[in-house]
């Protein structure tokens, strides 16, 4: 298969912590169940994304406050998602979305959405990044390209999305060979539309990649008009189950 790849077949050794990253459900007030769920103790979540709209919003949000509160008490970071539109985003607006994040959800870290992949632009989102660090060292910055970047990136952020997509797609994907010089802690993937008898097989093919961070779901984009991510997988405790004893090591 084309995701089994002497490259990285190193990569998938036995004792790499796989663990979940939650790119976001609907608002807390829509799915209240969903949010508290995360917080459950034992639950392998090792960040999730707070998007409040589109963003952090234009004021504090009782709800949010209350959802994002709850996953710190219970060790998760809180991620504010900032949307970089493929790097045409005035860095003024980005930053004044980061202080809004910081200062209202006291987030852990950042994922920056829709992050350029190529050589060009990676001077602005180093420059993006070193701003964000300024605001606090231990910020932990997540990297959402959705596709493998130039090498360079994975030099200036803590993980990168290198995969994220459907089910269709994954399954026959090959990751970039330059991954395998880093461990899968730094890297992340994203598949909606995957089928409940084919999670165990997902979850080979991410070790097999070296993605220690993943998040599957077997909702659907509907052809790109609805987002699979803002709702949580049917087979949840099944994902859960799995990722937590480290099932298909």
């Amino acid at each position: 298969m084309p995701h089994l790849t002497s490259t990285t077949a190193g990569a998938a050794g036995t004792g790499v912590r796989t663990a979940l990253g939650i790119p976001g459900y609907a608002h807390p007030l829509v799915a209240p169940a969903q949010w508290a769920e995360l917080a459950r103790p034992g639950t392998p979540v090792d960040w999730v994304v707070l998007d409040v709209a589109a963003g952090p919003g234009s004021r504090p949000d009782p709800h949010c406050l209350e959802a994002a509160a709850r996953l710190r008490a219970a060790g998760v970071r809180v991620l504010g998602h900032l949307d970089l539109t493929y790097g045409a985003r005035v860095f003024g607006d980005l930053l004044s979305d980061a202080h809004r994040h910081l200062d209202w959800y006291r987030v852990d870290g950042f994922l920056l959405d829709r992050c350029p992949v190529g050589r060009a632009e990676l001077p602005d989102v180093r420059r993006a990044i070193t701003t964000l660090r300024a605001f606090g060292d231990t910020a932990h910055i997540v990297l959402g390209h959705g596709r493998p970047p130039h090498p360079g990136y994975a030099e200036n952020a803590d993980q990168l999305v290198t995969f994220s997509g459907s089910w269709s797609d994954y399954r026959w994907s090959q990751v970039a060979e330059w991954t395998a010089d880093y461990p899968p802690d730094r890297f992340c993937h994203f598949v909606h539309s995957v089928p409940r008898g084919h999670l165990d097989e997902a979850l080979r093919i991410a070790r097999w990649q070296g993605a220690a961070t993943i998040y599957f779901t077997d909702r659907t984009d509907r052809g790109g008009r609805v987002d699979p991510w803002e709702t949580m997988p049917g087979y949840w405790d099944d994902i859960v189950s799995r990722v937590g004893t480290g099932v298909s090591e």
